[in-house]
């Protein structure tokens, strides 16, 4: 904005005492005059594109909610403008690391298991125990009497042994063999 007398564009203070004074105008060309200013400050204060956006906005909104109640020391308002986005940064940033602590005072929502997760879990347990017992039923009679006792029934090679009248070096045996067996055949299903 210039005088219209002299031609001598008009200074800050003077286009603040008008806007104080509801000169949207005279507030607009203090806003195009250094806006880009704010926000190069504000990218400096935050690192951030969006967050220097919006403290810039905010900026030039305290400005204009206060417009009345400041009175310019020097002619630029840029210096007071920077200290409004500076504290409105540090508010931001205390206000953002509040939040992250009362976030983290949160205790974690119970976890809720979906129903239907837990029947194709049963399902596929189901399955998988019936492939096991189909794959015991192929094994030679004394593999398969001691993995019923051991491994399904949770016996102990001893009792297993007691039972089945042999050595427990027997039922060993057998185990293993059943074992290696049953990965075979339970692999290649």
């Amino acid at each position: 904005m210039t005088s219209h007398a002299t031609g001598v564009p008009v200074g800050d203070r003077a286009l603040w005492d008008k806007a104080s004074e509801g000169d949207e105008t005279a507030f607009s060309e203090l806003f195009e005059r250094h806006a880009e200013a704010v926000w190069n400050h504000a990218y400096r204060l935050t690192g951030s594109w969006s967050a220097a956006e919006d403290l810039t906005s905010n900026t030039f909104l305290i400005a204009w909610r206060r417009r009345a109640d400041v009175t310019l020391v020097r002619d630029s308002a840029l210096p007071w403008l920077y200290t409004v986005a500076g504290n409105a940064a540090r508010d931001e940033h205390r206000g953002a690391r509040r939040r992250l602590r009362l976030l983290r005072k949160i205790p974690d929502p119970p976890v809720v298991s979906d129903h239907a997760d837990a029947v194709a879990a049963r399902i596929d347990g189901e399955q998988r125990l019936r492939e096991v017992v189909e794959a015991v039923r192929t094994l030679p009679k004394a593999q398969r009497a001691v993995v019923e006792l051991c491994l399904l029934g949770d016996l102990s090679v001893a009792d297993a042994a007691a039972l089945l009248a042999v050595a427990e070096v027997t039922v060993r045996a057998h185990l293993s063999r059943a074992r290696a067996r049953l990965r075979t055949l339970l692999e290649e299903k």
